[in-house]
């Protein structure tokens, strides 16, 4: 009987050996067919193969364009309101009439939101230049705008000119009535656009994550390469920087919306690691960007305001 036993024993060693040779050689011809992938996406560029490529980005297109078409059929009463919304003001722009002045204000705001956006946007994305707009546009404006009220004695600037042009208010003022509150109620919707517009700039990393863990695929980015070799080394970190991105990623994973806040309201260079981990570990859309809309456009931003006109408040006197 123990004969028998032992005997029964050795080919099921054998075949766990086996089946563990078996599954390292396909984990290993994953791993090549991953790379031989990833060095043939590389080498699908323009300048190389110009056809192939062409044909490729004709291919998604029609894709892109059917999935858009199919979506925006799907939700074709809110396209249709849009629509007449868009019909409705167009009628209304090149009308005229006594409402052309409200016309004309609504376009001249609406130019003005989207340019702060815009400039939030490239602040977030940099473009490859690690572009910060708010040292550029923002920050001055903030600095102008506190530097007048100070001469002026008031916030009330005409407009027009005002905002391409500060020119103090006829009656003055009193130095003494210019507050925190009264300067940053001025320059609160400047601010606020360009923290929605950083906010919108944090979603390519969020959505090129997501993307890639629902697909299964690696993607050619050198952020996520790094995010999934923190990932694995994660027990081993010990430099400073690499301590502190697994600080943001197990904060933002364990505490969700308030942790994804708390990293977005501060000034905080590690928060692309931020929308990456969200996209990883499929955190929903809308529990990402409203925490990191809350977070930039009205949180962070006061912090900002409220730090620039202290710094202007200081160099004046």
């Amino acid at each position: 009987m123990a004969a028998n036993g032992a005997s029964c024993e050795q080919p099921q060693k054998r075949a766990g050996a086996k089946d563990k040779l078996n599954g390292k050689s396909a984990d290993l011809s994953l791993r090549e067919r991953r790379q031989k992938d990833k060095e043939e996406r590389l080498s699908l560029v323009l300048w190389r193969r110009p056809v192939t490529t062409l044909h490729y980005f004709l291919l998604e297109t029609l894709l892109k364009l059917k999935e858009w078409t199919f979506k925006l059929w799907q939700r074709r009463g809110i396209v249709f309101l849009c629509l007449v919304l868009c019909s409705l003001f167009s009628i209304a722009y090149s009308t005229e009439g006594e409402h052309q002045q409200y016309v004309q204000y609504l376009e001249k705001k609406f130019l003005w939101c989207a340019y702060w956006v815009g400039l939030g946007i490239l602040s977030s994305v940099g473009l490859g230049t690690g572009l910060h707009t708010f040292l550029l546009y923002l920050g001055p404006h903030i600095a102008s705008v506190t530097l007048a009220a100070y001469e002026c004695g008031s916030t009330d600037f005409p407009e027009p000119p005002y905002p391409d042009q500060i020119v103090c208010p006829e009656d003055g003022g009193m130095e003494d009535t210019i507050s925190l509150f009264s300067i940053m109620s001025k320059v609160r919707l400047e601010a606020c656009m360009w923290g929605a517009g950083t906010a919108i700039g944090e979603l390519p990393p969020y959505f090129m994550a997501r993307a890639a863990r629902q697909s299964g695929a690696d993607p050619d980015d050198e952020d996520y390469e790094e995010f999934e070799e923190m990932l694995e080394q994660a027990e081993g970190a010990q430099d400073f920087v690499t301590r502190a991105k697994l600080g943001v990623q197990h904060m933002v994973q364990k505490v969700g919306f308030f942790g994804i806040l708390a990293c977005a309201s501060i000034p905080n260079p590690l928060f692309d690691l931020a929308g990456i981990t969200c996209g990883h570990f499929l955190v929903p859309f809308w529990t990402f960007f409203g925490a990191t809309l809350i977070g930039k456009a009205i949180i962070k931003m006061h912090i900002q305001v409220t730090f620039k006109k202290h710094l202007t408040r200081v160099w004046i006197f």
